[in-house]
């Protein structure tokens, strides 16, 4: 029951991120190889806050939210000025040294041998020290998470980041500034990634850079492309898939070194039997990076 419960909890942590970067990839056509550096930043955020400076949960998480938000600001100012390929490789180099910071930074984040000690969160005096505890707490921050995105995807911002999608001349003849609706987007998804990352620390109670390295940015992009952007019904199916699929190799007998192999080859079979019979997704919208014939603006 407690392995259930824990994979139902990794269910809720990567849906939170797939919903999370579909608001890039669905509504804007903005695909990103560094969403796992804001997971990591809000999950190393909340670990210091809360271990090294007494912080609450609460407020810690809060904090973890902001400083993904504000690094997303900083690292979304230059690279969301290109577009495309040139913004999925910009997006890879920033994970990339987010990653080397975590790795290497050994007097904050613990390096390589992983950060410890994390205490169990507690909210207005409630200790979530039990598996279904720590369920319920991952469930309601995928509510919030899906809430977040679906009011802002509903409202007069997200019409505007759908016809950024579809054509930036247009958006710019209306006096709106596509590189500004990107921007805004790009810090809400880090936050968003971020407040993930903090549920997951203080589930987990350690973390080290490994479940934050590019790998990581890539397997949340396929739940996006999947189970299908545009919709967060998509995400979580993807999600869903890509969680509970890998885990039934654990009842095959593998060996321990074999299975990380054989998980990696299992992903990329299930992105291309998806791309090759459903382009758009299993359940997705049909939402893609624009079109070439469409019109760009500069940033």
């Amino acid at each position: 029951m407690a392995y259930l419960l824990h994979i139902l909890v990794l269910v809720c942590i990567y849906g939170a991120l797939a919903v999370s970067l579909d608001l890039l990839i669905g509504h804007l056509g903005i695909f990103s190889l560094s969403h796992a550096a804001f997971f990591g930043i809000g999950a190393y955020t909340l670990a210091i806050l809360t271990r090294d400076l007494g912080i609450p949960t609460i407020p810690a998480a809060f904090l973890a939210m902001v400083a993904a938000a504000v690094v997303g600001l900083v690292a979304g100012l230059p690279s969301l000025r290109v577009r495309d390929d040139y913004f999925v490789i910009v997006s890879f180099a920033f994970q990339v040294v987010v990653f080397t910071v975590m790795n290497n930074w050994t007097s904050l984040t613990g390096g390589a041998l992983g950060f410890t000690g994390i205490p169990v969160p507690t909210i207005a005096g409630w200790r979530v020290d039990t598996p279904a505890e720590n369920l319920l707490v991952a469930a309601v921050m995928l509510g919030l998470v899906c809430l977040a995105v679906q009011g802002l995807v509903s409202s007069p911002f997200g019409r505007v980041m759908t016809a950024v999608r579809e054509d930036e001349l247009l958006v710019l003849a209306t006096g709106r500034k596509p590189g500004q609706v990107k921007l805004e987007a790009f810090v809400v998804s880090a936050g968003l990634a971020a407040l993930a990352g903090a549920v997951y620390a203080g589930y987990m109670g350690f973390i080290d850079p490994t479940s934050f390295q590019v790998m990581e940015s890539v397997m949340i992009l396929c739940m996006v492309v999947i189970g299908g952007s545009g919709r967060i019904a998509g995400s979580l199916l993807g999600a869903v898939l890509l969680i509970v699929l890998p885990e039934l190799l654990r009842f095959i007998g593998l060996p321990g070194p074999v299975v990380g192999h054989v998980r990696g080859g299992l992903y990329g079979l299930i992105l291309v039997f998806v791309l090759l019979v459903r382009p758009k997704g299993l359940i997705g919208a049909g939402l893609s990076a624009k079109s070439p014939e469409r019109g760009e603006a500069p940033a």
